[in-house]
């Protein structure tokens, strides 16, 4: 495909181009001014519309998709505890098969349409562990999206449930270590329901594997509590001694860690995920992100795979902190993101540069002001919507069309989603 007229947008550093882009065998494989079509080429002319690349969101739980609206729980929850107890793990312990897979695709779809091309997801079911992932990645692939899966590994179920959360994780590593468009982790939940042992089999697991290992860290007090009431140690040093702090493991929210024990996760070279709406909903506390360094990635928790509405609360969060305008935007964690999938794929993400994944948007934006380098940053805080988005691209093929997920009836899935959702709530009410 040769793509003609096409503004080249790179977030950070801070680019703006009017070029050309053709796309072969899923890849960039070349962007010039005035290219001329070969033979039996398709031809689009986008007429200066804007073309990125495809988004990424660096921890999510798409089994989360299917509960907005939910009845509240019984007992309205007071901490971040209680909404765990009360919430969260009443709805994961309710999953089957079906309502993940409703919960996968819907989420996807939404992801798709706003851009997202890539989701790094954290998936827990604990009454449906086996085969819980191929669910996902099904639902995913019907999108056409990527996805970096794990299962979340807790003691909270006991240790049948913990080991087959460990099987699950090991199962589809070893199916998907060079798929081109899956890769999988470790997930662990937290160090505050996982002991000693727990722990140092999932680092053992990543070791392995040579893989990281997708955990919540320091999202509320109650993890550095714990690790300090039960093991006499900070959070960090429990996931140091037990192998978690690898360079390829995913660190998600990191809210609570005290400024002394940035300097040793810098040194893990682990990825830092900071995902802003979600702490401001749980009432968490603000992430230190002016500590987060150079791995920093954005993610959404479970809220939709809306990258730009994230960057944009991330942003005014910041200003609005204590800590101001410290350390990097959350546009640079955004871009982030991508180089965190570069990593685990093997490949070129977040560059329309020659060689690069084939994974790029197309966004209907029409500046009212002049948009160049120097103000680029402004226009996408303050101009850039996610109803923008006109079509996406992952791997050289459409998988949105001018608004349209392609091969997707869309309104029958959210008709089936509608009565899986159903049978989901009534079973969480009789837990």
């Amino acid at each position: 495909m040769l793509i003609k007229n096409a503004q080249c947008v790179i977030l950070v550093p801070p680019s703006i181009e009017q070029t050309d882009i053709r796309i072969e065998n899923g890849t960039v494989a070349e962007c010039g001014g005035n290219l001329l079509a070969s033979q039996g080429e398709d031809v689009l002319d986008l007429h200066g519309k804007v073309v990125m690349p495809g988004f990424v969101c660096a921890h999510t739980h798409l089994y989360s998709t299917l509960s907005r609206g939910m009845p509240p729980p019984k007992n309205p929850p007071k901490n971040f505890l209680e909404i765990l107890q009360n919430i969260w793990w009443r709805l994961d312990r309710a999953l089957d098969d079906e309502s993940i897979y409703y919960s996968a695709l819907i989420g996807a779809i939404e992801a798709i349409r706003c851009g997202t091309t890539t989701l790094v997801d954290h998936h827990s079911s604990p009454q449906a562990i086996k085969g819980s992932l191929d669910i996902i990645k099904e639902a995913l692939g019907k999108v056409g999206m990527r996805g970096v899966l794990c299962f979340e590994v807790t003691d909270r179920g006991g240790g049948k449930e913990r080991d087959s959360g460990l099987d699950e994780n090991e199962r589809f590593l070893r199916a998907n270590g060079s798929d081109a468009q899956f890769r999988g982790l470790v997930g662990a939940h937290a160090s505050f329901t996982l002991s000693n042992d727990s722990l140092h089999l999932c680092g053992e697991m990543a070791a392995r594997h040579k893989t990281g290992v997708h955990i919540h860290v320091a999202e509320d007090k109650c993890d550095a509590a714990d690790a300090m009431d039960k093991y006499k140690s900070a959070v960090i040093d429990r996931l140091l001694e037990h192998g978690i702090l690898r360079k390829e493991s995913i660190l998600a929210h990191c809210i609570h860690v005290p400024p002394g024990d940035f300097p040793k996760l810098h040194t893990a070279n682990s990825w830092l995920v900071h995902n802003p709406r979600s702490n401001m909903n749980n009432h968490v506390g603000y992430a230190p992100v002016h500590n987060f360094g150079e791995r920093a990635a954005l993610g959404t928790d479970g809220f939709a795979a809306d990258m730009i509405e994230e960057v944009r609360m991330g942003f005014f969060k910041m200003k609005d902190s204590e800590c101001g305008m410290q350390g990097s935007l959350p546009i640079d964690f955004l871009q982030g993101g991508q180089r965190l999938v570069s990593e685990i794929f093997g490949s070129e993400f977040g560059t329309l540069a020659s060689g690069s994944v084939a994974d790029l948007i197309v966004l209907d934006y029409d500046p009212p002001t002049p948009m160049t380098e120097i103000n680029l940053v402004w226009h996408f805080l303050f101009g850039f919507r996610s109803s923008m988005v006109e079509s996406v691209m992952v791997a050289g093929k459409w998988v949105v069309k001018d608004r349209e997920v392609v091969g997707v009836d869309v309104p029958s899935e959210y008709r089936k989603a509608a009565k899986v959702t159903n049978m989901l709530w009534d079973r969480m009410e009789n837990l």
